[in-house]
């Protein structure tokens, strides 16, 4: 036992960390969806929404320095609006219902998504909808991040659809993901923090930060075509931890 966890727990919670680092490391997002997969075996879905919120502000803030040049704030601000209004239904969802059909509804529609996303010579170009298109994605993105920590699912699909090359889009879902985030650990502190939820987020951070690190260094060697490709094989595996 270190500090109250048995090293099986610890064993899984560094292994989501690891893993869930490489993934937003290298693309942007997906930390929360590959982490919890491995995390809500050994812990239950609020403190995995806690370790998720804290982790992504922490993650996102160490690569989003580097990508300051491609931020063009009209092209976010939508996402951002759009993201706060959505967090606070989210919660309420996470505190007061069962949000496992919800999970996995969205685990069929990421899967479904991420293997036409790999096979198809390209994605449908959608230039429809303006900033409220992307506004209404980013309410459901903050739904989603209230939710359970996965706010950048829909944002990265809908940069994809969007056809924006990879400097601009990850340019706008990572800096919603690290608003979003933050606004929700707030909110998730006012709700359940605990210190069980502290011990937690310590615990995890080392291997966070390592695989962050090797995903940033991945993240550089990727060109528009095989970003997209890596994108779609993180959506496949995310959906289908959320089915299984």
């Amino acid at each position: 036992m270190i500090a109250g966890i048995s090293l099986e727990t610890l064993a899984f919670l560094w292994l989501g960390a690891l893993i869930g680092g490489i993934a937003a490391g290298g693309t942007g997002f997906a930390f929360g969806l590959a982490a919890s997969s491995i995390w809500l075996h050994r812990i239950d879905p609020l403190h995995s929404a806690i370790l998720i919120t804290g982790c992504g502000v922490l993650l996102h803030t160490t690569t989003i320095w580097q990508q300051r040049q491609h931020i063009e704030v009209g092209r976010l601000w939508p996402f951002i609006v759009g993201g706060v209004i959505g967090i606070p239904v989210g919660i309420h969802f996470l505190a007061h219902t069962n949000a496992g059909t919800l999970k996995v509804a969205l685990g069929i529609f990421l899967t479904v998504f991420g293997a036409y996303a790999l096979i198809a010579p390209r994605l449908p170009m959608f230039k429809a909808g303006g900033r409220t298109a992307d506004g209404i994605i980013g309410f459901i993105g903050g739904v989603l991040g209230g939710l359970g920590g996965y706010s950048g699912v829909l944002p990265t699909i809908w940069t994809q659809l969007r056809g924006w090359p990879k400097e601009a889009a990850r340019a706008v879902y990572q800096p919603f993901v690290i608003v979003v985030q933050a606004v929700t650990i707030v909110g998730l502190i006012l709700v359940a923090f605990d210190r069980a939820g502290l011990i937690l987020l310590i615990a995890v951070l080392p291997p966070m930060f390592l695989g962050t690190w090797i995903g940033w260094q991945l993240y550089g060697r990727l060109d528009d075509r095989r970003f997209r490709q890596a994108l779609a094989v993180l959506l496949i595996g995310s959906g289908l931890t959320l089915v299984l």
